[in-house]
């Protein structure tokens, strides 16, 4: 399938001067089913809106006079150098947003200087995804849910390691994943081995704790996943500082705050209101990440100034892949540094590290 080439320059559209202006027009263009599936949260999204009212209540404080020339938004990762710290959150099925899938969002993330992470119900080949990037380019990171048992999970990461995937993110707040989703013909989670059938049910007993919670990994499973991996293994869904140290005693090198779009127990707090609580309790022992309600680059800054290392951002680069494809993603990672490298600036900070 052939891409369309992607500069790191500006490629706007005539209706979007910031990410969010591509909402309405991704709206535009999709089938209400995908639409729905992207935008919705569970339950009656309470979570959904808290991730959002979290920024919307947060303050960043302008200092003036202050001598920012020469500021940069750099920042490495597990050895990696990226132009900034906004990456691409995992998202199945992108097929469905646009045909040219995840591809499209890794050769956007990485012709903007980032990475994209790819999710385990990706709607194309690994391999095929990983070989849009070129030498130089960082490396996609794989998201991994568990399979259910240890060899399917286990023959899923070997294949994402041949094909050259930069680090693992072990997603943890959904315990067992399927394609659940109605789904197009021709989208499909095509890199999973089989699909995930609940265990038997007793007489009597719960399709929760006696089903599906069968399949789901424990602590055990991720000391076990540490010791099938070389590559940086990052737990995704910590919203709990307890759960964030033992991640990194079971031998994670770093942990994602995030509470998965709003997409997993609602109720759940916001990501930006979970976040300090790690950062306090994991006091620089390992990288840490947030995910949750980013739709600005003045967003982005307020997660790196109550300790993230990086974010992920989710919904808006998949409006903007819904819209343009590859140029709409990459359209929207530099729309956000742009205003990123502008709220450093009008706060006194030259770079991420100030």
């Amino acid at each position: 399938m052939g891409l369309p080439h992607v500069s790191n320059q500006h490629m706007p559209l005539p209706e979007v001067r910031a990410a969010a202006d591509y909402e309405a027009l991704a709206h535009l263009r999709l089938h209400p089913e995908a639409w729905d599936y992207l935008s919705q949260g569970a339950g009656t999204g309470r979570t959904l809106a808290a991730n959002r009212r979290a920024f919307e209540q947060a303050v960043l404080v302008p200092r003036v006079l202050a001598d920012v020339r020469g500021g940069h938004t750099r920042v490495t990762l597990f050895g990696q150098p990226l132009a900034h710290p906004i990456l691409l959150a995992p998202l199945a099925y992108q097929r469905w947003f646009h045909p040219h899938g995840e591809q499209a969002s890794v050769l956007a993330a990485a012709c903007q200087g980032t990475l994209a992470v790819v999710s385990s119900l990706a709607s194309q080949p690994l391999e095929d995804i990983a070989a849009v990037v070129q030498t130089g380019q960082p490396r996609p990171w794989f998201q991994l849910y568990w399979l259910g048992e240890r060899e399917p999970t286990a023959q899923l990461l070997a294949r994402a390691e041949a094909a050259g995937y930069g680090a693992v993110v072990f997603t943890v707040d959904v315990p067992v994943k399927s394609a659940s989703a109605r789904l197009p013909a021709g989208v499909d989670a095509v890199n999973l081995p089989h699909p995930i059938a609940a265990a038997a049910i007793p007489e009597g007993g719960s399709a929760v704790f006696d089903g599906w919670m069968t399949r789901a990994p424990t602590w055990d499973d991720l000391v076990w996943l540490r010791a099938h991996t070389r590559l940086p293994l990052l737990i995704k869904g910590v919203l709990h500082p307890d759960d964030a140290e033992r991640a990194l005693d079971c031998g994670a090198d770093g942990v994602i705050v995030s509470n998965h779009g709003g997409r997993s127990l609602d109720g759940a707090p916001a990501s930006l209101d979970a976040l300090p609580l790690v950062v306090a309790r994991l006091a620089g022992r390992a990288p840490i990440l947030f995910d949750g309600g980013i739709r600005s680059g003045a967003d982005v800054l307020v997660a790196l100034t109550r300790g993230a290392d990086a974010v992920l951002i989710g919904r808006p680069y998949v409006w903007g892949l819904a819209v343009a494809g590859a140029m709409g993603a990459a359209h929207v990672l530099r729309l956000l540094r742009d205003e990123l490298e502008l709220a450093m600036a009008l706060t006194g900070r030259r770079h991420l590290q100030a």
